[in-house]
């Protein structure tokens, strides 16, 4: 290669996701197949934003409002909050990405759990900065571990709540007492992209912060709850001073006229969204109790995705899955070589899951 590229660029390892059905199927000569490896909604997207595509689809020849000004003012109803503290994103995985840019440079420390989303590590690597990694302490973040590891080159904080790919969530008592440790001068990152699914009431949300003093982002998502994850829509809740740097060097057509009228038609779509809340925690329960009479392990979460312990190569055992036609994620890339994660999906789906893992380990 003649080009020049930068150090801080070729120590990033690229983002993997999981691969489509359609070339799965293809790759491995099987048909029919289930996807339960990338924490999808099960039950498609919200039919009211279905609609909503459809009408916006006869003004793809318009570019889209930069501004973001129904779906903003929707989002600014809902929570209560300035509209001036909303950015829109394609994906939150693009405001992770502003919000690097925008406040590492090269000597910068950001700390991140470990495991948790690659794309932190990713987009700090991007921007020069050096990632700080805390690993789990019993699958969870570990509150005093990342405070400890705070210095005077520290800039930002990344946290998963629920964290991917554990499902654990942070206590709220917890994230008070470690947020005093935060020097004022930190931004505190919360990813809440699976928040919705939370069943435990002690777990912590980082919109109680956001009018406080200190420097806390929160981050959601359409692509879990809403079904959307193919529109790309995302959005960031902050201070106005941090969304005013985050807007200078936001792309100004980053959310699509497609994006912008189904993720403002979900926001409505009340039914879909409990339809969704309660398919995934009736279905949960139902894999727990499937588990329970096998005696396999497994690590109960908060999110619509969970691990289990195969007490075998979890290559392989995905390998094995996906020959019966079940697609799940080894975690061997996320350090936990027997783990498996697998997303909840409908009920037929599950159970077909459950049959298929039998065989595998058993």
């Amino acid at each position: 290669m003649k080009m020049k590229v930068p150090q801080n660029i070729l120590l990033i390892k690229p983002y993997v996701p999981g691969k489509p059905i359609e070339e799965l199927e293809r790759e491995y000569g099987i048909s029919g197949s289930v996807k339960l490896a990338s924490n999808e909604n099960p039950l498609g997207p919200s039919p009211k934003a279905v609609k909503a595509v459809e009408k916006a689809l006869c003004r793809l020849n318009r570019y889209p409002d930069g501004s973001g000004h129904d779906l903003i003012m929707k989002l600014s109803e809902r929570f209560r909050i300035s509209p001036g503290k909303i950015v829109l994103g394609n994906g939150s995985d693009e405001i992770i990405g502003m919000l690097t840019n925008a406040f590492l440079v090269p000597g910068d420390e950001a700390i991140i759990p470990s495991p948790s989303f690659l794309m932190y590590e990713i987009t700090v690597r991007a921007a020069g900065a050096k990632p700080v990694f805390v690993p789990l302490k019993s699958l969870s973040i570990d509150l005093e571990g990342m405070a400890e590891k705070i210095s005077g080159k520290t800039r930002i904080i990344f946290l998963c709540n629920p964290n991917n790919p554990t499902g654990t969530v942070i206590p709220g008592k917890s994230f008070k007492r470690f947020i005093q440790k935060v020097p004022p001068n930190v931004i505190v990152i919360v990813d809440e992209a699976y928040i919705e699914f939370v069943r435990d009431k002690s777990c912590f949300k980082s919109m109680d912060y956001i009018n406080s003093e200190h420097n806390v982002v929160t981050l959601r998502t359409f692509s879990k709850i809403y079904g959307l994850a193919g529109l790309r829509i995302g959005y960031g809740i902050m201070s106005e001073d941090i969304s005013g740097i985050l807007n200078r060097i936001r792309p100004p057509f980053n959310a699509s006229i497609p994006a912008q009228a189904g993720a403002a038609a979900a926001l409505d779509d009340k039914t879909f969204f409990e339809k969704t809340v309660r398919l995934v925690h009736n279905e949960l329960d139902f894999m727990y109790r499937s588990l329970n009479n096998k005696g396999i392990k497994y690590f109960p979460t908060q999110s619509n995705f969970f691990l289990i312990d195969t007490a075998k190569n979890a290559d392989d055992v995905f390998e094995n899955m996906l020959k019966l036609g079940v697609i799940v994620r080894s975690m061997t890339s996320y350090g936990y070589p027997g783990y498996i994660r697998v997303s909840i999906g409908l009920h037929e789906e599950n159970v077909r899951f459950i049959k298929a893992l039998e065989k595998v380990i058993l």
